[in-house]
């Protein structure tokens, strides 16, 4: 069977995420690059019963200032591959700073952002456990090789991660299901992200 297959039975999000962790790290990210749109809202839904998700599921703990990258596929008509960046600040606030990468980063801007749980917040906390918060970009160092740190209110990436909210599920042990929402509004745009250890 494949990743889409799964989906597409229902099988519940332990089914699907014992298959996944039994794939090796390219046969994974194959996997989570074949869904597309109507796949993945499906699995955001079937993921709403995982374990929640926290910071080090993103960056260990131990790993300030260390990049962990999280290869991802968007439901977006173009440029649908990508990458979210994360690094643990190490100014002593266990922040996970982070930036959007691809082949859009130099002309729209990285869409830097800051990861936290959505514990405490009832209507954030029915989207997913952790948020990736665009609202809000790193006021700390970060990896010293990542684009100039921008505001997400100015220039071109204003029409792409101004005001966004980006919540997070779990499917497995290194794939996360996210859906975007603007303004408070639910985009019906969803990605999948897959960390590289």
């Amino acid at each position: 069977m494949s990743l889409e297959q799964f989906i597409t039975e229902r099988f519940s999000i332990e089914d699907i995420a014992q298959y996944l962790d039994k794939l090796n790290a390219t046969e994974r990210l194959s996997e989570i690059r074949s869904l597309k749109k109507k796949k993945q809202k499906i699995l955001y839904e079937i993921a709403a019963s995982a374990p929640d998700l926290d910071l080090d599921y993103f960056v260990p703990t131990s790993n300030s200032l260390q990049e962990v990258i999280h290869s991802g596929k968007n439901t977006l008509p173009v440029f649908t591959l990508f990458q979210k960046r994360f690094c643990r600040s190490n100014d002593g606030s266990n922040r996970i700073f982070g930036y959007n990468h691809g082949s859009t980063t130099n002309w729209i801007g990285p869409g830097y952002f800051i990861a936290k749980t959505t514990k405490g917040n009832p209507d954030w906390e029915s989207k997913g456990s952790v948020v990736i918060d665009y609202y809000e970009v790193p006021d700390a160092e970060v990896v010293a090789t990542w684009p100039q740190i921008k505001p997400n209110d100015a220039g071109l990436q204003k029409l792409v991660y101004n005001q966004m909210h980006d919540f997070m599920r779990r499917v497995s042990e290194h794939v996360s299901i996210g859906v975007a929402y603007q303004k408070g509004k639910n985009m019906g745009q969803y990605f999948v992200l897959c960390r590289q250890d």
